[in-house]
């Protein structure tokens, strides 16, 4: 007898260990169990995923395609559903919606005609409510998301790192040993890497460099380990840091309001305020906040203007917006909050930042004297891609929204240090008869670009000579919808001999720095 149970432990732990492994976080909107059947499909099939914990055990039952819930443990009730075509895909995969720590268990997929039941795999789910919470200051120059799991992982080990809290969004993916970012999001451009020994340790951490608030949120770290598929959240939180100049701002109103209340002076008064914000963000970007705001208290009648070396950039007076007299270059591209007086938050919204610009945000009294002056360097960096020598293409990535105009025009050009067309789609097609000669036949975009927002650039065949800045611009008549800069690192292999006299071959690389000094092309 004692054997007996010996033998149905040992049973039990071996089917345990054979299980794949799902992990999720509580609160997650949903996961999935993977089931994908290989086999003969008897018929009159039957799909059941059970649980052999519970009374009633069925989670869900899938009758010839269609869903059969009668006998469905009631904690399941509305939760759980299948692919429609499950039978015809063999893709048995259950969704289970709103995960919680009672969810925990083992999971059986199992077919059968109605003779003989056919276990096809079994899922061990952990609902995790452990989450990882990282809180740095945005002058920091970078900040680690941490993530680790066993070490020793095996070779074909996928990591995707991906936002949480907005639609779907890809921050890294690290496949088969290396990096692959070509789904990458644009945002997330050349500002992530992982270890590089990460199978051997364990450690899947991601660093993210030059955090800012817009990279607040909550990020998912899914491991797909053999058939085990786990799930790490980290929630990062970039704070603003309490600056010196607002003490001192405080300092001084108080000091104002003192001589108010003492000596009766004026209802409002003239402050003159100079200071330098510094904002920086990647090619491409659809928008960015050029912060200017106050806690002084400004008469109903002030003047907002926004300007940069070539004039105007955006102006509010008499409690609206004033178009007519802004530079043509900033028409439908600036957006400021309402009730900025009353709120003291004078933010300009600019959207699509091409190059690097000084701003001033200056508030004015009816008399047309400075109350308030603030000053915003905007840095627009341009995006790096390498590519290695022998390399059969290379592509120039470019996402954004779709729903662009029918009637857009897509031009890629090469410009270093003159613009020559590296490639143009109009009028819904690639026009290679108004592109430079020295890319015919080597360039290529995606089928129905201005529809998926995917206007990307791949050219082929590339050499050291195609390295340099490159820019895209989407425009619907004269206007410009669209423009993100790129620059291609190209990295040429040559042979140095060791000591031992064996040639060996090596990476070399031009730093590309000086050559992005001058962002205004």
């Amino acid at each position: 007898m004692k054997m007996f149970v010996v033998f149905v432990i040992l049973l039990h732990v071996s089917q345990h260990a054979l299980a794949v492994v799902v992990e999720v976080n509580e609160g997650e909107m949903s996961v999935l169990l993977p089931c994908q059947f290989s086999g003969f499909i008897p018929e009159d099939p039957t799909v059941m995923w059970t649980r052999s914990d519970l009374q009633p055990k069925s989670v869900h039952l899938q009758r010839e395609g269609r869903d059969d819930l009668r006998e469905q443990n009631q904690r399941y009730s509305g939760r759980t559903s299948m692919r429609p075509d499950a039978l015809d895909s063999s893709d048995f995969s259950l969704t289970l919606r709103k995960p919680t720590k009672t969810d925990s268990g083992t999971y059986t997929c199992s077919i059968t005609g109605g003779r003989k039941e056919l276990r096809v795999t079994d899922i061990q789910l952990q609902v995790k409510d452990d989450q990882q919470e990282v809180t740095m200051w945005k002058t920091s120059d970078s900040v680690i998301l941490p993530c680790k799991t066993k070490s020793d992982l095996p070779e074909d080990t996928t990591v995707e790192w991906t936002r949480a809290d907005r639609e779907p969004m890809v921050v890294h993916v690290y496949s088969s040993r290396s990096d692959h970012l070509k789904n990458q999001d644009d945002l997330y451009c050349g500002r992530t890497n992982m270890n590089e020994d990460l199978l051997r340790t364990g450690d899947l951490s991601l660093t993210l460099k030059y955090p800012t608030e817009r990279d607040s949120g909550e990020y998912i770290c899914t491991i797909y380990r053999d058939k085990d598929i786990l799930r790490q959240k980290v929630v990062l939180q970039v704070k603003e840091p309490f600056l010196i100049w607002n003490i001192v701002l405080v300092v001084v109103l108080v000091l104002l309001v003192l001589l108010v209340v003492s000596g009766g002076l004026l209802f409002y008064f003239r402050h003159y305020f100079m200071s330098v914000y510094k904002v920086e963000v990647d090619s491409g970007v659809e928008s960015v906040l050029l912060p200017c705001k106050t806690i002084l208290r400004l008469p109903k009648d002030a003047k907002v203007e926004w300007t940069d070396k070539n004039g105007k950039v955006h102006v509010y007076e008499n409690g609206s917006d004033r178009p007519e007299e802004t530079h043509p270059d900033f028409k439908a591209r600036t957006k400021i909050k309402k009730n900025l007086l009353k709120l003291g938050d004078f933010s300009l919204t600019l959207k699509y930042p091409t190059i690097t610009n000084t701003y001033t945000c200056t508030i004015y009294d009816r008399q047309g004297k400075i109350l308030m002056e603030k000053k915003v360097e905007l840095k627009v960096k341009d995006c790096l891609v390498e590519v290695e020598e022998g390399a059969e293409s290379v592509q120039l990535p470019f996402k954004t929204t779709g729903h662009l105009p029918v009637d857009a025009t897509v031009e890629w050009e090469y410009c270093e240090p003159e613009c020559r067309k590296v490639h143009v789609y109009e009028k819904r097609s690639d026009q290679p008869d108004k592109q430079d000669e020295e890319y015919r036949d080597r360039t290529s975009m995606n089928e129905d670009p201005l529809k998926t927002g995917d206007l990307s650039v791949t050219l082929k065949h590339p050499t050291d000579g195609d390295s340099g800045r490159y820019r895209c611009e989407v425009k619907s008549g004269c206007k410009l919808l669209r423009r993100k800069m790129l620059f291609l690192f190209f990295k040429e292999r040559v042979q140095v001999q060791d000591q031992t006299g064996d040639i060996r071959n090596r990476s070399s690389s031009i730093d590309p720095t000086p050559l992005m000094a001058d962002q205004s092309v």
